[in-house]
Formats: C-alpha cells, sequence, structure tokens
C-alpha cells in the first residue's frame, strides 16, 4: 500500500514539473529569442512609399504582409533580413486606408510555428499622408511690368498604361493649388498669388528685380498641407543706369546740360562780337582810295 502511494506521489511531482516547463513557453513565438518589430513607421514622398521598423534580425526574418480595407492580403518583402520595405506598389490605389503586419519568421531548416508572431503598423492613407516634395520652376519671364512662372509638378512612382509617370496633379486634381510667393530683390516685403493651374501671370512695378519660389497645397487636408518649397529664383534683368540712380541724376544731368548750351551760346555770341568788332577796326584803317 505505502509503494502504491510513494509510486503515485512520484507521478504527481513529475506532471506538476512538466506544467511548470510548458508554461515558460510562448505559444505565439515558441522561442523567447523571436522578437516582433517595433517603432513602425511610414516614410513617404510623392507616394514613394517606405516601411520601417526595428530592430535588427538576428537568427530570424522579417516577412511584410498588407492590406487595405478594400484590397487583399499580400505578402512583400518575403524572408528578408532588412528593417525596411519599399511597399509604393502595393498602395497605388491611394485613397485606400492600409495596414501591414511585420512578421517574424524562423530562418530556413529550423523549427516551423503554426502562427509566427506579427507586429501591426499604424494605418496609411497615401492621399492624406503623403508628403508633396518640391515643385519645380520650369521657366519664368520678366517683362516691363508682368512676371509670368510655369510650374512643374512632382512625378510619382505611378504610370501611365504608356509607361509615362504621373504626376501630383493627375492624382490630386484640383485639389492641388499652388501659391507663388514673391518680393522685390533686396526687400523683405513678400507677397503671394495662388493658382490651380501651373500658371502663374502677376503684375509687377516696372524697372524692378524680384525673387520668388512655389509651394503646394493639398486643400483637403487638415494636417501636411504644404509641399516643400521650391528653391528661391530671382530675375536679373539689367535696370537702365540713369534710371537705376533716380530722379536726382537726371536733375545733375540736366542742370549740367544747360551749363554747357549757356556757355556754347555765349561762346559763340562773344566769338560773333569779336568778329564784328575787328571787321569794323579793319573798315576804319583801311586808306582812301585816290580820286
Amino acid at each position: 500500500m505505502a509503494s502504491a502511494l510513494d509510486a503515485l506521489a512520484a507521478a504527481c511531482g513529475r506532471a506538476l514539473l512538466l506544467a511548470a516547463l510548458l508554461s515558460q513557453l510562448d505559444p505565439c513565438s515558441g522561442n523567447s529569442e523571436l522578437s516582433t518589430a517595433v517603432n513602425i513607421t511610414w516614410s513617404s514622398i510623392n507616394f514613394k512609399t517606405i516601411l520601417q521598423w526595428q530592430p535588427e534580425p538576428t537568427n530570424y526574418v522579417y516577412t511584410v504582409k498588407i492590406s487595405g480595407i478594400n484590397s487583399n492580403w499580400e505578402k512583400v518583402c518575403i524572408h528578408t533580413k532588412e528593417t525596411e520595405c519599399d511597399v509604393t506598389d502595393k498602395l497605388e490605389k491611394v485613397k485606400d486606408t492600409y495596414t501591414a503586419h511585420i512578421v517574424s519568421e524562423m530562418l530556413s531548416g529550423t523549427e516551423k510555428f503554426e502562427e509566427p508572431p506579427y507586429a501591426i503598423s499604424p494605418k496609411f492613407t497615401p492621399y492624406n499622408q503623403t508628403t508633396i516634395g518640391t515643385p519645380g520652376i520650369q521657366t519664368y519671364e520678366l517683362t516691363d511690368s508682368k512676371l509670368k512662372v510655369l510650374v512643374e509638378d512632382p512625378l510619382t512612382p505611378y504610370r501611365f498604361p504608356n509607361k509615362s509617370f504621373k504626376s501630383i496633379r493627375e492624382i490630386f486634381k484640383n485639389d492641388l493649388e499652388y501659391t507663388l510667393y514673391y518680393w522685390k530683390d533686396q526687400s523683405t516685403g513678400k507677397k503671394e498669388a495662388m493658382t490651380k493651374s501651373n500658371q502663374f501671370e502677376i503684375s509687377i512695378d516696372k524697372g524692378e528685380n524680384y525673387c520668388f519660389y512655389v509651394q503646394a497645397t493639398i486643400l483637403s487636408r487638415r494636417e501636411n498641407r504644404k509641399s516643400q518649397e521650391s528653391k528661391v529664383n530671382c530675375t536679373s534683368r539689367q535696370i537702365d543706369g540713369l534710371a537705376a540712380y533716380g530722379t536726382e541724376v537726371f536733375i545733375i544731368i540736366a542742370a549740367a546740360a544747360i551749363v554747357i548750351l549757356i556757355t556754347i551760346i555765349g561762346l559763340s555770341v562773344t566769338l560773333y562780337k569779336c568778329k564784328k568788332r575787328k571787321a569794323a577796326q579793319e573798315k576804319e584803317t583801311m586808306p582812301l582810295n585816290d580820286v
């Protein structure tokens, strides 16, 4: 009887020990060294979108799965040891809202897990969240009283059927507006003009040079509305030398011209009188002819 009780106690002890060991195992990861991604961020400019995360893997790899509200799950960057993934091609429905799962998987040849652990990214809507890059200044022209500026739309990675790249205008359409900031060269007084097209034609002061830059705005957005600023351009019209010095110079030049003119007239009158006096003296001293 005693031996039976001892055997039962030993069996219970082994069962408890086994239960304790099993409780230490992670049913999801199966391995305490299999970490999940953290610090997941979306980096997107003109719809070129990179998903980034940490940490760098050691004895495991990552696979990215991505899905939109209106699209199915797709895998990209399969079994990668990188900590970023270009997901641009999976986000072409730019008004959809996407979520990514970054799956941690053991290296090939090691134990497989039925449900490998994964981390979930923040939601991302390209139309509302991609940063608009720097617009270009295609051409500009300065006339007597007009400044004309033609803006070049930033391009996206997406293509038309003919393989040409779509610009942000093809995506945002009337939701895109440009602002031209301009000021007289050497001045700090800045003015602005807006257009929903690519062209500006503004009235300016005649004879002045101007500096300017352009910035895009996505009108429907509440955040991240403004694009990066274009490079500052300045006109280089050669201002007429006399006009550059103002009214004072004209007065000085006019006065000098009058003085020179009076001098010339005075000299002419003096010479004329001298000649006339000399002729009279010669006539008085001339001997009379014999009769």
